[in-house]
């Protein structure tokens, strides 16, 4: 898992062949004014803006994610959302079987740790990070975009 802002993005653009791209058009996208909604950026990137009301731990955790042939971006645009974390070699209580259709796994276990995003961080989350987005303890929407990027 990588955490940072906007403003060190290209420290990353080595890291997969597909991540130059997709930081490109997250600097030229309009992020606040784009239909919620999501959207084939290129070949192997995909990008998912939502905008609601954050959930609480409890909510997120029962969706405690992971994927195996998808990298998250995961983009603050507005607000303050917090992500649970823990490595996927930790994790000990499959829940169901893995959804080769949704790229997605869950697990009952709990995150390690929480941290924070808000306007302009990101996190990046590999197959062996498994995340519990958008918890948010105020009343405030979240606005995000999460891109998917092929691996």
């Amino acid at each position: 898992m990588i955490i940072d802002t906007l403003d060190n993005a290209s420290k990353y653009t080595s890291l997969h062949p597909l991540f130059a791209k997709a930081f490109e058009y997250i600097k030229s996208a309009d992020l606040a004014g784009m239909e919620i909604g999501k959207y084939d950026i290129a070949e192997g990137l995909k990008a998912i803006y939502s905008e609601k009301e954050g959930m609480s731990a409890a909510e997120s955790i029962a969706k405690f994610e992971c994927h195996d042939k998808n990298i998250d971006i995961q983009l603050c645009i507005k607000g303050k959302e917090t992500i649970g974390w823990k490595p996927r070699n930790n994790c000990t209580a499959p829940k169901g079987e893995y959804n080769p259709e949704k790229d997605v796994s869950f697990f009952n276990d709990v995150p390690d740790m929480y941290f924070q995003l808000t306007n302009n961080q990101f996190a990046i989350f590999y197959p062996e990070d498994v995340h519990a987005p958008m918890i948010a303890v105020d009343d405030h929407p979240i606005r995000k975009l999460v891109i998917k990027v092929k691996i």
